[in-house]
């Protein structure tokens, strides 16, 4: 019965599947309580209309929302592919397809994982007081 609540049973060995099983579940509790902190900082404890640049370049001169949001990034991104990689596991029954599939997922993980790295490295702030409503700081 358990097996068909939560996705069939682990794989027996060890292996990449096995880690994979793991990371998969670990992951998705993370995601689970870094959504829920995301979305109540910038959308319920945060006025819609003052969540501007201003709002992020305030909050990146601070490393722990940087990590944070490289947390996000990270465990989403693979939690996300590693869940696509098992759909075409399960339904792509040519080799070829598969693997050309699986190679493109690879190469997309890797793409978006370097630009929100490279995003979130890089951000330096301009001048924000031109950039929306001055809401940062003074509620």
């Amino acid at each position: 019965m358990l097996s068909r609540l939560y996705g069939g049973p682990r794989p027996a060995g060890g292996g990449f599947e096995t880690f994979s099983w793991y990371y998969f579940r670990i992951s998705g509790i993370l995601l689970v309580f870094l959504v829920i902190g995301h979305i109540t900082l910038t959308h319920v404890t945060t006025d819609v209309a003052c969540t501007t640049y201003s709002f992020v370049a305030a909050r990146y001169a601070n490393p722990f929302w940087r990590l944070y949001d490289w947390l996000l990034l990270t465990l989403g991104l693979t939690h996300g592919v590693n869940g696509l990689r098992v759909v075409i596991d399960d339904y792509v029954r040519h080799p070829q397809a598969r693997l050309a599939l699986q190679g493109l997922a690879a190469v997309l993980l890797l793409v978006f994982f370097m630009l929100g790295t490279i995003t979130l490295i890089t951000f330096s702030p301009v001048n924000a007081a031109q950039w929306g409503p001055a809401c940062v700081g003074g509620h």
